[in-house]
């Protein structure tokens, strides 16, 4: 299985995800983290991490007589590479963009789950706003949310820190106008 293969499943994105951080986790720590997801299921799908590269065997001990492994997620393994992105069909990227969206969805109704959830104290957004951008203007958006979030992504857990899951989305929703010397308007149409 590919990278990409491997991260388009909502069950093994929402493992990457729970694996950010350096954090190490064992498989127990993981069903924890997914108790919306059955044991077997997460065990399954670790497997197929590891298989793939994505995740790694950390740190091995024995608990009453069993091998607990604790794992750790490769980084450098858990992207899909920009030239992988350029060949994705439009099917591809539906399908891509489901999966982003029923993760968002599992991990949103875990933390409702959780007891003592409170959307308003823990500061939870789920703003969209529709802005009117020229490609050289998303272009300086996009770089100022990389500039905000790359250097967070470093930040270590602490006592005072809570995880966040941050899921920049942009895209078109309308067609970009035509070439504004030929577009109609009320005051220039063209008789057909």
């Amino acid at each position: 299985m590919d990278t990409l293969e491997l991260l388009a499943h909502p069950v093994r994105l929402r493992i990457v995800h729970a694996m950010r951080g350096e954090r190490m986790l064992t498989t127990a720590q993981l069903c924890a983290l997914l108790p919306d997801v059955s044991k077997a299921m997460v065990y399954r799908h670790v497997d197929l991490l590891c298989g793939g590269g994505i995740l790694e065997v950390a740190e091995e001990r024995r608990v009453r007589g069993a091998v607990e492994r604790a794992f750790r997620l490769r980084q450098d393994r858990a992207v899909v590479d920009a030239d992988t992105v350029k060949s994705l069909s439009l099917d591809d990227h539906r399908s891509a963009f489901a999966t982003a969206l029923a993760v968002l969805a599992a991990e949103f109704n875990a933390y409702l789950e959780q007891d003592g959830a409170d959307p308003t104290a823990d500061l939870v957004g789920y703003r969209q706003h529709a802005v009117w951008l020229t490609r050289d203007e998303l272009l300086e958006l996009i770089g100022e949310l990389r500039s905000a979030i790359v250097p967070r992504l470093a930040n270590k857990p602490t006592g005072d820190r809570a995880r966040y899951l941050l899921s920049p989305i942009h895209f078109p929703i309308e067609e970009p106008p035509g070439d504004p010397a030929t577009a109609s308007s009320p005051g220039n149409s063209k008789p057909m």
